[in-house]
Formats: C-alpha cells, sequence, structure tokens
C-alpha cells in the first residue's frame, strides 16, 4: 500500500542487504570526530576580546566570533565559485 507506515518490501530488502561501514567510511567517521574536536578546542582557546572594525563602527567582539564570521563568509563564497560553471561547458551537456 502506498503512504503506508510500515514501509514496503523494498524498504524491509534494502535494510537487510545493508553493509556494516567500510574502512573508508569509518576512517572518515575518525577524521570528522578528530577535526570536530580541534574545532572545539579553537574556539575554547580563542575566547579573547578583540576590537574588530565592522562596517558600522567599532566594537568589542569575541575572537572565536570573527573567525567563525570569516570562515562562514569564506566557505558561502567558496560554495558559490565551485558551484559556477563556464557557459560554454554547461551547453555542451545539455546537447
Amino acid at each position: 500500500m502506498v503512504g503506508s507506515a510500515g514501509g514496503g518490501r523494498g524498504e524491509r530488502a534494502a535494510e537487510a542487504r545493508r553493509l556494516p561501514p567500510s574502512r573508508r567510511d569509518q576512517a572518515r567517521t575518525v577524521a570528522l570526530v578528530l577535526l570536530a574536536g580541534l574545532g572545539v578546542l579553537f574556539a575554547v582557546l580563542n575566547f579573547d576580546q578583540v576590537q574588530v572594525n565592522w562596517l558600522l563602527g567599532t566594537w568589542s567582539t569575541p575572537l572565536i566570533i570573527v573567525i567563525a564570521i570569516s570562515f562562514l563568509l569564506g566557505s558561502g563564497v567558496g560554495y558559490l565559485l565551485a558551484r559556477r560553471r563556464p557557459g560554454a561547458t554547461r551547453s555542451r551537456r545539455r546537447g
């Protein structure tokens, strides 16, 4: 039955075939945990107040906030640039 809460036969079969995580997946998980731990340590060590010249004035701000804002802005710009493709490449893929 479509939309039933119990799930269909296909879902149960997929769950039965699910394999344990590979060594590569485990290594990625360990690397992510280590990076997260380093990020938390970095944040705790950078709570000093610093003077920041924002667009609208100068305020005393915790250094970790300045670092986080810089990271988010950089990630956003990097994401947008990575998604951008030259027009010639896009037209070749369509036709």
